[in-house]
C-alpha cells in the first residue's frame, strides 16, 4: 500500500512512550502506512465559532491542545438536514438522505404499519418512531436502555415476514462501523438513547460494543432540563470511552482490545445553548447553582452565558480525560481524533429567537384555515397513526401528504401565506427534487420542506430557546478537528461536509471510502489537506 504523508510523518514521533509499543507501532505503519485506531467524538451543537473562541480563550485547554496538532476546518456544514439522526448519519454514512433515507428521529414512511398491526394488512404509511419512547422501562419509568420492539413500526422484511422495524432497519446504505468490521476490525459507539442502534446499519450488527445509557426517560426524568444533570449521562459515555481505551468493554469487562473505530457524542453543549432556564422544573437533583438562570448566548458574537461556559468548560475537561487515556495507554500517536458535531443550534443571537408556536398551528390561525390545503396540513398534523400524513416541526418542517397529487397545490399556499408562516423557503416539486430523492418514488422523503425565517422555532415551548433541524447557517456550521501528534496545525476555510468525515475515517484505517454505499452514490471525498 502506498503511504501517506500523513503515515510517514507518524513514524517519527513514537520514542516518547513505551519502547515495545512504540516499536509495534512503527512496525505497523511501515507495513501498512495508516492509523491503528480512529476515535469519533461529536459534541453536539458545537459551532466553527464556539470553537474559535473558545481555543482563543482558552489556549491550555484540550481543545486548544488539538488544534495545535490538527487540522481545524472553520467552514464545515452539515449536507442537508441537521436534526440529530441525520446529522449523525452524515458522519458515518458518508451521505445525506439521499442515500441512507433518514430524515428525522420522528418522521413519516409510506411503506411502514402501526406497531399495533402485526400483520401488516392494510394500506401502508405511518409515522416512523425512533426516540425515547420505544424504550423498555421499569415500574419506575426508568429505561432499561434498550428498544422495546412492541412499540416499534412494522414492516414487510426481504423474507416477506411482517416484522418490527428496528432503527437499523431504516438505513438504506451502510456505515462505517459495518466497513470496519468486514476487514477485520473492531467497533464501538455510545450515544443518547437506545434508538441509536441505527448505527449498526442494515446489518444490525456493525457496531461491536453499543452502549446508549438514555437521556430522557419517556414521561419520566430528564437528564437535559439542566446542564449539571446532562454532564452526569455524558460521563457515563466518556468512562465508556475510558473502559475501551484500556481494551476493555464499556462495563468495565474483559473485551477484545482497544477497539479499531469508537466514539460518543456529547449532549452539555447543545444544552446548554437551548436551555431558556435551567432545571426550570426542579427535576434535576444534581447539586447546581444555576436554577432558573438562563443559557445560550449573550450576543451575536457567540459570546457564551455562565451556563453554556459550564458546558463547554466541563466538556473540554472530558476530553482532556480521553486524551490522557490515550496517552496512557501509549495509543495516542496511533490515534487519529476527530472532533466534530451531528449538528448546531439557531440563533446563536438572543434577539432573534421567535416562538410562535408549532406550524399546524399557525396555518389553522389562517383567515384561509378552511380552505383545501389548510384542512390537509390539519389533518396531517392531527392524524396519530395510519396513511394520513404527518408534520413535524421545530425550526423546520417537514410535511408528508396522504394524497401527494396535492403538493402544488399546498405548497402554493404555503407560499402565498409566507409572511404570516414566517417562512422563508418552501421546497417542494422540482425545487426539492434537486437535493432530494423523489418523493413520488422514495417511501420517506417528504413532499414539502418549510424552512423559516432565521431565529423562527415552531414551538411555544418555554423550556428551550434554540433548536436544530433545518439548513440555516446556525444549525448546519458546526466545528470539526481532525489531530494527531504527527500533524502540523492548520486552518482551513474552504467549503467542506461533516459527510467527509465518514470517508476520512475508513481511509485512515487503510480502507477505501468506497466500501461505503453513500461516498460511491454521492461522490464523498475524504477531507482535504490530511492524505495528500
Amino acid at each position: 500500500m502506498k503511504k501517506t504523508k500523513l503515515a510517514l510523518a507518524m513514524s517519527l514521533a513514537f520514542a516518547i512512550y513505551n519502547p515495545a509499543q512504540a516499536q509495534e507501532d512503527h512496525d505497523h505503519f511501515k507495513d501498512h502506512g495508516h492509523f491503528k485506531h480512529t476515535l469519533l467524538i461529536s459534541i453536539d451543537g458545537l459551532h466553527a465559532l464556539d470553537v474559535a473562541n473558545y481555543v482563543s480563550r482558552h489556549p491550555n485547554s484540550t481543545l486548544a491542545e488539538l488544534s495545535r496538532h490538527g487540522v481545524t476546518y472553520t467552514n464545515a456544514r452539515t449536507p442537508a438536514l441537521s436534526d440529530s439522526f441525520p446529522g449523525l448519519l452524515a458522519l458515518v454514512t458518508g451521505g445525506s438522505p439521499v442515500s441512507h433515507g433518514v430524515f428525522y428521529d420522528v418522521s413519516y414512511n409510506r411503506n411502514i404499519y402501526d406497531p399495533s398491526n402485526t400483520t401488516c394488512k392494510g394500506q401502508p404509511g405511518n409515522m416512523q418512531v425512533y426516540d425515547e419512547s420505544i424504550d423498555m422501562y421499569d415500574s419506575k419509568t426508568v429505561s432499561l436502555d434498550k428498544i422495546d420492539p412492541n412499540t416499534l413500526p412494522r414492516f414487510i422484511d426481504d423474507n416477506g415476514k411482517c416484522s418490527p422495524k428496528y432503527p437499523h432497519n431504516a438505513l438504506q446504505t451502510n456505515t462505517i462501523f459495518e466497513v470496519v468490521k468486514e476487514n477485520g476490525g473492531t467497533t464501538a459507539w455510545a450515544d443518547k438513547h437506545p434508538a441509536y442502534d441505527l448505527v449498526n446499519g442494515p446489518s444490525g450488527v456493525g457496531v461491536d460494543d453499543l452502549y446508549t445509557p438514555e437521556i430522557t426517560n419517556n414521561n419520566g426524568f430528564d437528564n437535559t432540563v439542566s446542564v449539571v444533570c446532562t454532564l452526569q449521562n455524558d460521563d457515563l459515555k466518556v468512562n465508556a470511552i475510558l473502559n475501551q481505551i484500556k481494551g476493555l468493554t464499556h462495563d468495565g469487562k474483559l473485551g477484545g482490545g482497544v477497539p479499531t473505530l469508537f466514539g460518543t457524542n456529547l449532549q452539555a453543549v447543545s444544552v446548554g445553548q437551548k436551555l431558556a432556564k435551567d432545571n426550570t422544573d426542579g427535576s434535576c437533583k444534581a447539586d447546581t447553582t444555576f436554577n432558573g438562570q438562563k443559557g445560550g448566548y449573550l450576543d451575536g458574537s457567540g459570546t457564551p452565558s455562565d451556563i453554556l461556559t459550564y458546558g463547554l468548560n466541563k466538556t473540554d475537561r472530558s476530553l482532556g480525560k480521553i486524551i490522557h487515556g490515550l496517552k496512557a495507554a501509549h495509543i495516542y500517536d496511533s490515534t487519529l481524533v476527530i472532533i466534530t458535531a451531528k449538528h448546531g443550534q439557531s440563533p446563536i443571537n438572543p434577539t432573534l429567537v421567535n416562538k410562535p408556536g408549532h406550524f399546524a398551528d399557525l396555518v389553522a390561525a389562517l383567515s384561509d384555515a378552511g380552505s383545501e390545503p389548510g384542512k390537509i396540513i390539519a389533518d396531517a398534523a392531527s392524524c396519530s397513526t395510519g396513511n394520513c400524513g404527518f408534520v413535524q416541526d421545530d425550526d423546520i418542517a417537514l410535511i408528508w401528504l396522504p394524497d401527494q397529487s396535492k403538493t402544488k397545490l399546498v405548497a402554493d399556499y404555503l407560499n402565498a401565506n409566507a409572511k404570516a408562516l414566517f417562512i422563508e423557503e418552501v421546497m417542494a416539486g422540482n425545487d426539492l427534487k434537486l437535493k432530494f430523492n423523489n418523493p413520488m418514488k422514495d417511501a420517506s422523503t417528504p413532499d414539502i420542506i418549510v424552512q423559516p425565517v432565521y431565529g423562527t422555532i415552531y414551538t411555544t415551548s418555554k423550556k428551550k430557546n434554540a433548536e436544530h433541524g433545518g439548513f440555516s447557517y446556525g444549525d448546519t456550521n458546526v466545528g470539526l478537528i481532525v489531530s494527531n501528534p504527527s500533524i502540523d496545525s492548520r486552518v482551513v476555510k474552504t467549503p467542506v461536509a461533516t459527510s467527509q468525515v465518514a470517508a476520512t475515517i475508513v481511509e485512515s484505517l487503510g480502507i477505501s471510502s468506497n466500501k461505503l454505499g453513500a461516498v460511491r452514490k454521492e461522490g464523498t471525498k475524504p477531507l482535504p489537506f490530511l492524505f495528500d
